[in-house]
């Protein structure tokens, strides 16, 4: 397996003595994809990035962005739209129509449920990346039931 996505934006931040810390008052980073608990009061941690590659699922999945002002369905931004279509049963709606013919719908299914989870409004209720590695490699594996994502009604 080669990586084709890594880092997104900020590998660490250190101290001016040069320890790592964990929060920050400047928050750096695009919008879209920044946790919340991070563009709200400056806090990351391992579960960050999980979380902008929820984002970065979605955007694969419906080859939309969630940046840019663009509204998706009846919501401003994407993970409202994914969240709603989860809720009804119309995941499928969720992705770009070149992808539906030539995709596998459980794959996909399991993809859109992934990104939900990486997406969770609480760092805690995300999944590790190790977990994420892990679901996506083993189609067996249970996944949880997603909650309603961050960002749900900005």
């Amino acid at each position: 397996m080669k990586p084709k996505i890594s880092d997104f934006g900020l590998a660490k931040i250190f101290n001016s003595n040069g320890s790592e810390q964990n929060t920050t008052r400047r928050v750096f980073g695009t919008y879209g994809y920044m946790p919340p608990e991070y563009a709200s009061e400056g806090i990351f941690s391992i579960k960050s990035d999980v979380f902008s590659f929820g984002v970065i699922i979605f955007e694969i999945i419906s080859g939309k962005r969630n940046s840019g002002g663009r509204q998706c369905g009846d919501f401003i931004n994407l993970l409202g739209y994914a969240w709603q279509l989860w809720k009804e049963g119309r995941w499928i709606d969720l992705a770009d129509a070149s992808l539906v013919t030539k995709s596998n719908p459980i794959e996909m299914m399991r993809c859109i449920n992934i990104a939900l989870l990486c997406v969770q409004d609480n760092a805690s209720d995300r999944p590790t990346t190790a977990d994420v590695v892990a679901m996506l490699s083993n189609e067996r594996m249970i996944m949880a039931e997603p909650k309603q994502p961050a960002y749900f009604n900005v």
